[in-house]
């Protein structure tokens, strides 16, 4: 069996991405629209918005977008696990 293209690793190796000549961005972009949810605990959550805050700054702007979606629903997440909610 020959494979012509590296399998992916992680969640890229079970959401297809739209293209195939993307950006990282565009490629994070166009696989978190497939994610609708999931159960982790809140420091695994806090620790995933720290993790991708640095991304805000990236040069490129699908990059710079999903992360700041990304970070926007992680910290959501966070305040909707809030003791008393």
């Amino acid at each position: 069996m020959t494979i012509s293209q590296p399998l992916g690793r992680g969640i890229s190796a079970v959401i297809p991405s739209a293209q195939s000549a993307t950006t990282p961005g565009e490629r994070a972009a166009s696989q978190l629209l497939h994610l609708r949810e999931a159960t982790v605990p809140v420091p695994v959550l806090a620790a995933a918005a720290e993790l991708i805050a640095p991304q805000l700054d990236d040069p490129d702007p699908a990059t710079r977008e999903a992360a700041g979606a990304v970070r926007a629903l992680l910290l959501a997440a966070i305040e909707d696990a809030a003791p008393g909610r």
